[in-house]
């Protein structure tokens, strides 16, 4: 039997008196779960809770400057509408459309918003999907009453 749970773990303050290292509000804690940030994004403007999943996929598309690319990135958190992803490395406009490849599955998005995460070259994005389809990252987003949709586990036969 798989079983979750949510932990805060934290560790030793750091105290830097100088060199290049800054202070940061939540220094020397680790969220895990549902307690890890979400884009900065007003939840009144989203059409749907977000569900957290890290998933490899691929995407094609141009970038900002006119190339054609293709990269493997990560998702952070997705919806039946759309997804967030990290781990871009080049800069996209808005509106623009991009094709993501998860397993066998083709998807096409429209770029909603992007940000450069400080002091990197990396970007993360938002996209809404032009199609919907309630499983198309494999998981049940579907959601009842309002309540927020729990991705079903499944459990290995055998032992572990």
């Amino acid at each position: 039997m798989i079983q979750w749970a949510l932990r805060v773990v934290t560790f030793g303050p750091w105290n830097y008196t100088s060199g290049p290292f800054t202070s940061f509000p939540n220094q020397g804690t680790l969220s895990l779960g549902d307690n890890m940030g979400s884009a900065s994004v007003d939840k009144k403007q989203r059409r749907g809770d977000r569900t957290k999943a890290v998933l490899p996929v691929r995407i094609k598309g141009t970038d900002s400057s006119g190339k054609v690319f293709d990269e493997l990135v990560h998702t952070l958190d997705v919806t039946i509408t759309g997804v967030r992803l990290g781990s871009i490395r080049r800069e996209l406009n808005v509106a623009d459309e991009i094709t993501i490849f998860y397993r066998t599955r083709k998807m096409q998005f429209r770029v909603m918003w992007t940000r450069k995460l400080q002091g990197t070259t990396e970007f993360q994005v938002g996209l809404q999907a032009l199609t919907q389809d309630r499983e198309m990252w494999g998981i049940s987003l579907a959601t009842s009453a309002g309540a927020p949709a729990q991705p079903a586990v499944s459990q290995a036969s055998g032992a572990a």
